[in-house]
């Protein structure tokens, strides 16, 4: 059977197609009740089901939300994700999601696909780049963006800023305080421990990581410590584990060129998923936590549930921030400000567990 119209409805219901389109599509111009009860009734005698696009047009509002993120299998990533579609539930509105990998070039594709199918609000997640290579596409992106804010888009980004944006309006930054976090993380480490530090970090110019390792570095230095060695390698699992054989043949006297071999560390990743990875190598290669090396993240990402022996972290509210971030692109006739003032910047604390407990 073939789907009935808005003309068939407005015959039935004897209106014009306007006047329909005004009562079924969500206009806040609305007719008389009488009339949108008749509307209603031939609406419902004739099956007739509402273009969500038409809906979008009459509301000035599409109903959808995009969210980038880099990896969405990453727990950090996807802890933000729940957050966000929590939200955006509470709104009635559904996500669109991009995975970009973390190249600006593809966040900025992604803005414009959101732009494109009139997104509401974008909420973007992950560390920004400072390295010489993305600055082109740091460009590229922050237009995209500017440009979607001028049109009315609202925009929140989880951590830093995007390098370049401008737009004055519709444009909100969550900040994450990942510099002060680790050199808490770093002094109560120094506390127990009278040994070598080794920072796993990613790549010089990621953000998020460069905060964090000037943190932890800061935090030793306040507790009169000499600075940790830092090995760089990706932002994710699989860089955790080859550091981690890298930092095996140290800590059994085999050498790796980054200080002295044969003696126990104290290794601190600057996310879960690395510190995963890093005690994945170190297990593999006949270590064991803590009795051979200790170890700590930053994030608390869900999966540390089923890790042992438990992982120290710095834990931040993932859920909480993709909640926030999601509200904070609401405009206020959608009813956020009854929840509170937004916060300029998320709070988290440092959880010591088994990993840093003396063997």
């Amino acid at each position: 059977m073939a789907a009935s119209t808005l003309t068939e409805v407005a015959r039935l219901a004897g209106v014009s197609p306007a006047t329909a389109s005004r009562v079924l599509n969500g206009s806040a111009r609305k007719p008389g009740k009488d009339i949108a009860e008749r509307v209603r009734q031939a609406a419902d005698s004739l099956g007739y089901i509402p273009n969500a696009q038409a809906q979008g047009l009459a509301k000035s509002s599409s109903g959808l939300i995009g969210l980038i993120v880099h990896d969405i299998a990453d727990p950090y990533f996807a802890a933000i994700a729940r957050g966000v579609q929590e939200a955006a539930r509470g709104q009635r509105k559904m996500v669109l999601l991009a995975t970009t990998g973390g190249a600006p070039a593809e966040e900025k594709e992604a803005v414009a696909a959101f732009a494109a199918r009139r997104a509401d609000s974008i909420v973007i997640a992950g560390s920004r780049s400072s390295r010489e290579e993305d600055q082109e596409d740091n460009a590229e992106l922050a237009a995209e963006l500017d440009r979607y804010c001028r049109n009315g888009g609202r925009v929140a980004v989880v951590g830093h800023p995007v390098v370049g944006a401008t737009a004055p309006e519709g444009y909100h930054v969550l900040a994450v305080p990942n510099q002060e976090l680790a050199g808490v993380l770093a002094r109560e480490l120094a506390a127990g421990w009278d040994g070598d530090f080794v920072i796993i970090a990613g790549p010089e110019g990621l953000l998020t990581s460069d905060d964090r390792v000037q943190g932890f570095q800061d935090g030793l230095a306040g507790a009169g410590r000499a600075p940790a060695a830092i090995l760089r390698t990706q932002f994710n699992r699989a860089g955790g584990y080859e550091a981690g054989l890298k930092l095996a043949a140290r800590i059994k006297g085999e050498g790796d060129g980054t200080g002295e071999t044969g003696r126990k560390l104290c290794i601190f990743a600057v996310n879960d998923v690395m510190a995963i990875g890093a005690a994945a190598a170190l297990r593999a290669e006949g270590l064991r936590i803590p009795r051979d090396a200790t170890i700590a993240g930053f994030d608390d990402i869900e999966t540390l549930r089923d890790f042992r022996p438990a992982l120290s972290t710095v834990r931040l509210p993932l859920e909480e921030i993709g909640r926030l971030a999601t509200r904070a692109t609401a405009p206020a006739a959608e009813g956020h400000d009854s929840d509170g003032p937004l916060p300029q910047s998320i709070t988290g604390e440092v959880t010591l567990r088994r990993s840093t407990e003396a063997a």
